[in-house]
């Protein structure tokens, strides 16, 4: 089904399998291979993963807030923590994602492309890059609040600033705008409407390492997780520490050289720089992840996990995770719909009712948001009904259990 309606929504932007006066010219494998298709297909796939995540997020937290017992605090605690280690797992490769479908619109009509990134939806693609930028912000955040469950993971709370350091200022690039909205006199006064500093950081040679970067230290907080209960006892600790380091300010290094080298560069050659540093990011993350897991084998635990102690803040950042993830969702399913402009299907059919125009931002955003407030409205509407004929179950159920029957099995507590 994705796949099919995902052929539908390509077909409209990038209809194939037609003559220039839309008649079928007989292949349905060419009429469903648009040049969208694929890039969708992978696009939709992580965003519906993100959205199924964005949902038991929002559940874990709602019944986090309305607990009675520790047991089932801990229970939902648990389920917050495994459900957006799963949305994260669909969020990292989201970018990636989204530079292959934009490429494809930019291969397939360079004005259809500059409608999107450098006209008139131009200032959509800046609210989106803040809300991505603030989803990794609260995910960051999330984990290191989440350390309060752990023993032990004190002793890791002066990398904290650093940490946050380096994702603030990698998080002020990526919302730096090429262009700024001023008036004609302040145009004027400037000399251009591109500012002579700041500007330079809201190109894509910037903006790509900043969120490569973003990446690496967010890789780099699960790490700090990973470890902050446990004391390693592999004889290699120091050489594996040290290989760590060296991976991540290589990995770091590269990727800032290469935003720089861009500036140096024709922009039709500089945009195949996102390969490798993507390359230069995924191979960061998994060989890290891989050396940390081995150092970990037979490391001295502190203590269990003690679900259900993290801070209040912690879940309430949680749940604004879940609002932010479906107001991504909506912003940049207008945007590619508004690529169109004017036409249902692309050069083939035209709008021409009388009340037919593209949204402007105030009228889009607000649209959007309209949106999501309807959407959590109806989705925590039903939290509420469902839970009204549980509370007086499970409470008994806690009551009278001998052990607590919703705290996580030990195999669970990773």
């Amino acid at each position: 089904l994705l796949l099919l309606a995902n052929s539908w929504s390509a077909f409209m932007m990038a209809p194939a399998g037609v003559d220039a006066q839309g008649r079928f010219l007989g292949n349905v494998w060419h009429l469903l291979h648009s040049a969208f298709w694929n890039p969708l297909n992978v696009h939709r796939f992580l965003a519906d993963i993100m959205s199924g995540g964005a949902v038991v997020l929002a559940y874990a937290c709602y019944r986090f807030f309305t607990a009675k017992t520790n047991e089932e605090r801990a229970y939902f605690d648990w389920v917050g923590y495994v459900f957006l280690f799963v949305t994260v797992c669909a969020l990292l490769p989201m970018p990636i994602a989204g530079y292959w479908l934009m490429r494809s619109v930019f291969v397939f009509r360079q004005t259809m492309g500059v409608t999107m990134m450098g006209g008139l939806l131009t200032w959509l693609f800046v609210i989106q890059a803040m809300l991505i930028g603030v989803l990794f912000l609260g995910i960051n955040y999330y984990m290191w609040q989440g350390m309060a469950r752990l023993k032990g993971a004190e002793r890791y709370q002066p990398y904290y600033q650093f940490v946050l350091g380096g994702l603030t200022l990698a998080l002020f690039i990526w919302l730096t705008p090429h262009t700024l909205m001023m008036s004609g006199s302040e145009v004027k006064a400037m000399g251009g409407a591109q500012h002579p500093v700041i500007g330079n950081y809201g190109v894509m040679s910037a903006k790509n390492g900043a969120i490569n970067v973003i990446l690496l230290f967010t890789a780099l907080s699960f790490l700090y997780y990973r470890r902050a209960s446990r004391t390693m006892t592999v004889s290699w600790v120091r050489t594996g520490n040290i290989a760590i380091a060296v991976l991540f300010a290589i990995g770091m290094l590269n990727v800032i050289g290469l935003s720089v080298y861009g500036y140096y560069l024709p922009a039709k050659i500089r945009v195949g720089l996102s390969a490798p540093q993507a390359f230069t990011t995924f191979t960061v993350i998994t060989v890290s992840l891989i050396i940390n897991r081995i150092m970990l084998t037979r490391a001295v635990v502190h203590g269990p996990v003690q679900w259900g102690k993290i801070p209040f803040r912690g879940m309430v950042v949680l749940f604004g995770l879940s609002a932010a993830f479906t107001w991504v969702m909506g912003l940049m399913g207008f945007i590619r719909s508004s690529g169109r402009l004017s036409w249902h299907v692309s050069e083939l059919m035209a709008d021409v009712s009388p009340w037919a125009f593209t949204p402007d931002l105030a009228f889009a955003a607000k649209m959007v948001t309209l949106n999501m407030v309807v959407f959590w409205g109806a989705v925590l509407a039903l939290f509420w009904m469902c839970q009204r004929g549980q509370q007086p179950v499970m409470g008994e159920e806690f009551h009278n259990a001998e052990a607590p029957i919703l705290s996580p099995v030990p195999s669970q507590e990773t």
